[in-house]
């Protein structure tokens, strides 16, 4: 018989304490939560709490950060069912929010979050997600998790072969305009993403208007994981199975269009997904991918390459529990005394997704 851990018995124990409401995480992942501390080897990541399981296939999450009570944060996270999927809200403790996950929706794929979008006069924090089954970007109003899209904005014409995947969000200083950068099932080998600026429809819901395509393809699979470095004004993305692209993410630059880095070209067992961003100042902190196979994490130097384009190299490779890990986010905030350094969350194949606390990820890098 195996025996758990003091320190996994404890992480079992957080995940399982109680909440006020919402669907718990059920014995099921309790005990995957357990069987991962005990054979994982002894510098694999362990989460400090695993999420009650979707109904279908977890993909992606996003994390929302309450401002006035950090501990009341939320993470929603994608269920990729094709007529059942949605998007679920989980409390800091990995329950389902009932009241606020919405479903059903069609394939909802990859989700973002961002804050300062202007409606009706007033400064809110939405939730986007590339909602695959109706080729469209489906957007909520948080924290209440209302839809505010008139049903959803269309994107890529309606392609069918190119039906949405990734997204991330970006706010431009100079003015405030938000973008949503979208990439599909497929595309061209240049201008494979489309950039959308969302503004206020004058009647309580968002609108979105394509101002650019742009982004290098290998043409090997798909584009899916995409990151915005708010501050620094990069967008990144995984060019599965051959790295990690970067360009600019304001589309009217003159260097827009320029791919700045193409890096992470090896190391990876296959597939290069998930991608967050973790500042540890104005300029510096890490990029987080996901190396999906290897059931790891890849972390780069937020600094970037300083010479020529592929010599950004991984700073630390750290294997995670969570399994084969498509899409994943992070936060440097302070959320709750399990949190106090910031929380990244990882989707794993059991219809969950992990959260790690950011001191055990920092353990694992250079120089501490």
């Amino acid at each position: 018989m195996q025996r758990i851990s003091l320190a996994a018995s404890a992480a079992l124990g957080l995940a399982l304490s109680g909440c006020r409401t919402g669907e718990s995480p059920s014995t099921t992942n309790a005990d995957s939560l357990a069987a991962a501390a005990v054979s994982s080897a002894a510098d694999t990541l362990r989460p400090v709490v695993v999420t009650a399981a979707v109904l279908n296939d977890s993909d992606d999450p996003a994390i929302w950060i309450d401002t006035l009570n950090p501990s009341r944060s939320l993470v929603i996270g994608t269920d990729k069912g094709d007529s059942t999927g949605g998007l679920y809200v989980f409390t800091l403790d990995g329950r389902i929010d009932t009241t606020r996950t919405r479903r059903p929706l069609k394939r909802p794929n990859n989700v973002d979050i961002i804050s300062g979008v202007s409606l009706n006069g007033k400064l809110i924090d939405i939730a986007v997600a590339a909602e695959r089954g109706t080729k469209s970007l489906r957007i909520f109003r948080l924290p209440d998790m209302m839809p505010i899209d008139a049903g959803g904005i269309p994107v890529f014409n309606a392609d069918t072969t190119r039906a949405p995947m990734g997204i991330a969000l970006y706010r431009r200083p100079r003015d405030g305009a938000v973008f949503a950068i979208v990439g599909g099932k497929s595309g061209p080998r240049e201008g494979y993403l489309w950039q959308y600026r969302l503004a206020d429809a004058g009647n309580g819901t968002l609108t979105g208007t394509r101002v650019r395509a742009f982004g290098a393809y290998s043409g090997q699979k798909e584009i899916e994981a995409i990151a915005v470095d708010q501050q620094l004004g990069f967008v990144y993305y995984s060019d599965e199975t051959v790295g990690i692209r970067k360009y600019h993410a304001d589309p009217d630059l003159a260097e827009a269009a320029k791919e700045l880095a193409l890096f992470g070209t090896t190391g990876f067992v296959s597939d290069h997904e998930g991608i967050a961003v973790y500042p540890t100042s104005d300029s510096t902190g890490y990029l987080v991918v996901s190396d999906q196979q290897g059931h790891r994490l890849q972390l780069f130097a937020r600094e970037g390459a300083k010479g020529a384009p592929n010599t950004h190299i991984a700073l630390a490779t750290i294997p995670v529990a969570a399994q084969e890990t498509d899409g994943l986010e992070v936060t440097a905030r302070a959320l709750s005394p399990a949190f106090p350094e910031g929380l990244l969350v990882m989707m794993s194949t059991d219809k969950t997704f992990h959260f790690y606390d950011w001191r055990d990820v920092r353990k694992r890098l250079p120089l501490n």
